[in-house]
């Protein structure tokens, strides 16, 4: 699959994600950030951006900060550029992420819902540059769909799926992790409109020296929301 079918995909896809609009997901998204630690003044790198909805709802949020959103589709960022011309926090880039810089470090790199429209062939490269924007203390968040939903999906309703749309098991997300030289710190699966567990969301980190007594603030937001449901 060329790179230049995946954007055309996605130039024409943006009037669907038009009529979509902002949803109970990308909201979902943004809750769970801050719960592992997302704070106001963080420089965020959104890979997948699209027409900008996530993106809005960061802009928001990261008062002192900034969002950088990505995308193939360069006719999505034009959209992402008009609907936030209001955020002077946002910046946009068209890139399929093969050799993405920036000219400083990220805090926290976001992934929402589109590592399963990369080709997994590209996975290692990816992980390769996402480490190379981020500092020791940053996270990456990645929401995707449950591999066994996805799979559901590709049998009982495959006019949902999208140009690429592949079923990423943890087995398979791994490897390219640790060659990267970062590692799962933690994976969930959680239920969004359906009544089984149709979403997965992973935080990767850096690997870095161990600091014992020195819990940062994911581990921190981790506990605490392990007390307030417990």
């Amino acid at each position: 699959m060329q790179s230049k079918d995946i954007a055309n995909f996605y130039d024409d896809y943006t009037s669907k994600q038009k009529k979509t609009g902002v949803n109970a997901r990308h909201r979902t998204i943004l809750k769970r950030l801050k719960r592992f630690g997302l704070e106001p003044n963080h420089r965020v790198l959104e890979i997948g951006c699209g027409i900008g909805t996530v993106t809005g709802l960061l802009a928001a949020y990261l008062e002192k900060g900034q969002v950088v959103g990505v995308d193939i589709s360069p006719k999505s960022v034009e959209l992402a550029r008009k609907n936030l011309s209001k955020f002077g926090n946002a910046e946009f880039v068209v890139s399929d992420m093969s050799s993405f810089s920036h000219s400083s470090k990220f805090d926290v790199v976001l992934l929402p819902d589109v590592l399963e429209h990369i080709p997994v062939d590209q996975h290692a490269n990816l992980f390769r540059v996402i480490r190379e924007n981020i500092h020791e203390n940053s996270f990456v968040a990645i929401n995707l769909p449950n591999p066994y939903y996805l799979d559901w999906i590709r049998v009982n309703k495959p006019e949902l799926l999208q140009i690429i749309d592949q079923s990423i098991y943890t087995n398979l997300l791994l490897p390219n992790v640790y060659a990267s030289d970062m590692f799962l710190f933690h994976l969930e699966s959680y239920s969004l409109f359906s009544n089984e567990s149709n979403y997965q969301w992973i935080i990767l980190k850096p690997n870095r020296p161990y600091h014992p007594g020195q819990p940062d603030k994911i581990s921190l937001a981790i506990e605490n929301f392990k007390t307030r449901i417990g």
